[in-house]
């Protein structure tokens, strides 16, 4: 038998003797009031009264007393059981009581021999019996599929994991008072649409049956965010998730949080403004200095970030001239696997993430794009070809993309038309949209920033998995 089943028996026996031979109620009540323990830490004096809750991480048995480490969500404090304190009957409970247990904790602070914080305990409850084993203490969760799997296990046992889901937390808090401050308005948008948007994104499909039709979980909020451009709203952003039918990957998962804002009256940059502003305002307020860790570099984010074309970006790494070349050819020359059905976007998108996106690692803004490449976008004044915008990239990571945003509701008709002869009749023009166009949409900057792979920068993660709570994997059975 593995030795693990063994102690799960030997558990499950134990379980039975405290509740039907004991009569021990092993899932306790209301424990209130009670203090995270970080706040008797940073408020400690000894002989003060505290009360506390968490779970058992260890326990250490020195004849009639006890030392064990108990923590709850926001730190660890040592506890202390005395035969002569609590009981005979109290203290055999105590002693029965397995690493993971969840309790409820009265007594006195004092200072161990070791200088340690310590809890002397009065009075303890029995709050949740824990069933199964926890990893072993000194290895902990070490097997990164499971992390990802049993996250609840995870997060019990690497401090590491809870630390970064509290800096997501923190940064995102961060992003809407940063925004909030500056006259924004959070709104939030239709997550199942009758129209898809994104351009060759694949959607996921629903059926809503009392309205007889199918619905997509949404690619994008942006067509319904420029609708209350067009109502009035002169800043709106929503911070909220997106879904795409697409891989799986360190960089995506199918569900993801995306931040998008939009601006009347303002352009790319602002767009690029707002942005710097943003991204140093958030490693200043979550880690005290507008620099960052991306594996063993550090890179600083001190403004003004740099601007590079993608056209010059291009012929920096390959010495061709895109703009007059057989793209395909060009491409192919230099060794870039193509898809027989590329178009000339796709083509030059994957000759910049194999030879351009590699090497960003400073923040650096790409602009000028192909307007082929930017349905949504506005041509720059003076040069219809190319598009005006953005894309950030940092630690060779793309994390924003923002345009001057298209207002003419006839331009933005003959990119729809020409998007949907390129990519097929199942891409459907939003005929609505292209409608409140008409009613005159304000000159506008728009930004869209990739909120997973903004916290993975900020905290130094490189896969996506490891700051989404729960990502998406595939079936046990198919690993």
């Amino acid at each position: 038998m593995h030795p693990e089943s063994e102690l799960l028996k030997e558990r499950e026996k134990k379980i039975g003797h405290l509740a039907k031979e004991k009569g021990i109620n092993l899932y306790g009540g209301r424990f209130m009031p009670c203090e995270p323990v970080k706040n008797v830490r940073d408020n400690f004096e000894a002989g003060k009264h505290v009360r506390v809750a968490g779970r058992l991480m260890t326990k250490r048995l020195h004849g009639k007393s006890i030392f064990a480490d108990l923590k709850d969500g926001s730190g660890r404090i040592q506890v202390y059981a005395k035969q002569d304190i609590v009981g005979d009957g109290e203290f055999d409970l105590f002693e029965k009581l397995d690493m993971g247990d969840i309790v409820g904790i009265e007594g006195e602070l004092f200072q161990s021999r070791t200088g340690e914080q310590t809890i002397k305990i009065e009075k303890f409850q029995l709050l949740s019996k824990i069933v199964q084993i926890l990893p072993e203490k000194w290895h902990g969760l070490k097997d990164i599929e499971l992390c990802y799997r049993k996250r609840y296990l995870d997060l019990i046992m690497n401090d590491e994991t809870r630390e970064t889901f509290r800096l997501r937390s923190k940064i995102i808090r961060a992003i809407r008072s940063f925004l909030n401050e500056r006259g924004f308005m959070e709104v939030e948008t239709p997550m199942m649409q009758p129209i898809p948007g994104g351009a060759k994104a694949e959607p996921f499909k629903t059926h809503h049956r009392a309205l007889h039709r199918d619905l997509y979980l949404r690619v994008a909020p942006e067509l319904y965010l420029k609708r209350l451009l067009v109502g009035g709203f002169d800043k709106v952003y929503e911070l909220n998730r997106n879904f795409r039918n697409e891989g799986i990957s360190v960089r995506h998962n199918p569900e993801f949080t995306m931040l998008e804002l939009y601006q009347s009256f303002a352009d790319l940059r602002d767009m690029m403004d707002i942005t710097e502003e943003m991204v140093c305002s958030l490693a200043r307020e979550c880690f005290g200095k507008e620099e960052i860790k991306r594996g063993d570099d550090t890179i600083s984010l001190g403004r003004p970030w740099k601007r590079l074309g993608f056209y010059e970006a291009l012929k920096e790494k390959t010495d061709v001239e895109w703009r007059k070349a057989d793209v395909r050819k060009e491409a192919e020359r230099l060794g870039i696997k193509l898809e027989a059905n590329y178009t000339e976007p796709d083509i030059l998108n994957e000759v910049f993430d194999e030879k351009v996106q590699t090497a960003l690692k400073e923040p650096t803004f790409i602009t000028d794009y192909p307007v082929s490449m930017s349905p949504l976008c506005k041509a720059k004044p003076n040069d219809k070809e190319l598009a005006d915008r953005f894309e950030l990239f940092i630690g060779h990571m793309e994390l924003a993309n923002a345009f001057t945003e298209l207002n003419d509701p006839a331009e933005q008709r003959k990119r729809f038309t020409e998007q949907r002869q390129k990519l097929g009749e199942a891409k459907e023009i939003d005929e609505d949209f292209l409608h409140a166009l008409e009613y005159a949409m304000p000159p506008a900057g728009g930004l869209g920033i990739g909120i997973d792979r903004l916290v993975m920068l900020l905290v130094n993660k490189h896969s996506i998995r490891d700051v989404i709570l729960f990502p998406q994997l595939r079936a046990e059975h198919e690993e």
